[in-house]
């Protein structure tokens, strides 16, 4: 089977870049499931009930988040309609879920988590803990586990993909907003990415208007970020898993310049 997994979605162009290619390339590459990183979708910073709603009538099946997920406050009460939008499962107890399962197109169940790094990040229970308790507590019976490793460091996100080896279909990095070349499929057969970048405008600082950020930087004073507008490009992986054995048979980047 094939799973999509879409790197985070950054304000409206991101949004519009996954409307305008979605469907083509769910049909063009066989598509059994399509995931994305939301936590950015509204205005780039955090997602609303509205923006989620439109990305799941899109063709999205589960929407992963993470640091930014508590941005909207509207968003608390729609978890407990909407189980497939995830927040990190290492978060304390609240709103919300970290793992969900579905049946994808080709009626195979999978399990989707969410999980958050810690190193330079809001303070979480460990991630590595909470991926041994969520798997054990999982029916054995679900071969088919994808991973959103929403993380800073490269070190951390790495030794996460070792950790979890052989134990899911694949890992993926997300929130740095930069896609890294180190696509691979692990020796126990999970895929593996540091990051899998950004979807949305990228003539920004990771998703940012420029010239705020060069002020900042500059100055050392505050000013209110805004997302930049130009430059729009969807980053993704397409994973082929043996659905069987739950064991990633390859991974590839797929990249599209909207703009």
């Amino acid at each position: 089977m094939q799973i999509l997994f879409i790197g985070d979605i950054f304000a409206a162009p991101g949004r519009r870049i996954v409307a305008d290619h979605l469907q083509d390339i769910c049909q063009t590459n066989h598509i059994d499931l399509a995931i994305a990183n939301a936590e950015n979708a509204a205005g780039g910073f955090g997602i609303t009930p509205a923006v989620a709603e439109e990305l799941f009538a899109l063709g999205l099946d589960v929407l992963t988040s993470g640091n930014h997920v508590w941005d909207k406050r509207e968003l608390f009460d729609y978890f407990a309609r909407q189980p497939r939008l995830l927040r990190p499962a290492n978060y304390p107890e609240g709103p919300g879920r970290g793992v969900v399962t579905v049946h994808a197109r080709n009626g195979v169940e999978c399990a989707i988590f969410n999980l958050q790094g810690r190193t330079y990040m809001p303070a979480t229970d460990c991630p590595f803990r909470k991926a041994d308790q969520l798997l054990a507590e999982l029916d054995p019976a679900i071969r088919v586990r994808f991973v959103d490793f929403h993380a800073e460091v490269t070190s951390e996100k790495i030794a996460m993909g070792w950790y979890l080896d052989g134990r899911v279909s694949a890992v993926v990095g997300t929130h740095t907003h930069v896609p890294t070349a180190d696509t691979r499929v692990l020796p126990g057969g999970t895929a593996y990415q540091t990051d899998c970048g950004m979807t949305g405008p990228y003539h920004s600082v990771i998703g940012v208007d420029i010239g705020i950020v060069i002020q900042r930087f500059l100055t050392g004073l505050p000013a209110r970020l805004e997302a930049a507008k130009k430059g729009a490009e969807l980053h993704a992986v397409i994973v082929d898993v043996d659905e069987s054995t739950g064991k990633a048979r390859s991974m590839r980047r797929h990249a599209i310049n909207g703009d």
